[in-house]
C-alpha cells in the first residue's frame, strides 16, 4: 500500500495502463479530507501536533470480493482510486504476486531514484561551515 501511495501518480497509471484493470465497485468513493499530523522532538521527545495535512481515502470491491483500500496525500481521487483498485488486485493469489513484480517493483525503484536525484541536488547545495582560530587560545 505504501508504494502505490507514494507513487507519482503517473508512473501508476503508466504501468497500470498495462494492466487489464477488473470491474469494481465503489464501497467508499474518494473522499479528501485532513488528517493531524504528529512529531516527536529528537524522534523520542513527548509528541507534539505539527499541523493538518489533506489526504484523499478510497475503498473498493472486485467482483469476486476483494476489497482494496489506498491512503494518499493530496486531492487526487483518481490516484487514491487506482491505488485502492490495484491493492485489491494485488490480494488476488493467483496473480498477485506476478502483478507485485509488474507493479509495485518498478514503483519503488522509481520512487528511489527520484530520492536519490533529490539528495544529490541538495548535496550540490550544502555549505561546510569550520571556525578558523586566529592566534593563541
Amino acid at each position: 500500500m505504501a508504494a502505490l501511495a507514494n507513487a507519482a501518480f503517473e508512473d501508476l497509471q503508466a504501468l497500470a495502463s498495462r494492466e487489464s484493470l477488473p470491474d469494481h465497485v465503489a464501497l467508499r468513493a474518494p473522499e479528501t479530507g485532513l488528517v493531524m499530523v504528529r512529531g516527536r522532538m529528537g524522534g523520542t521527545g513527548a509528541p507534539f501536533n505539527v499541523g493538518e495535512m489533506t489526504v484523499t481515502r478510497c475503498s473498493v470491491r472486485l467482483a469476486d470480493g476483494t476489497i482494496g483500500h489506498a491512503y494518499i496525500a493530496g486531492r487526487n481521487g483518481d490516484h487514491a482510486r487506482l491505488a485502492a483498485l490495484l491493492d485489491a488486485m494485488l490480494q488476488h493469489p493467483d496473480h498477485g504476486l506476478a502483478l507485485f513484480d509488474r507493479i509495485i517493483l518498478p514503483l519503488e525503484a522509481r520512487r528511489e531514484a527520484r530520492l536519490r536525484d533529490q539528495s544529490a541536488k541538495s548535496a550540490a547545495t550544502k555549505v561546510d561551515f569550520f571556525t578558523m582560530v586566529r592566534g593563541d587560545v
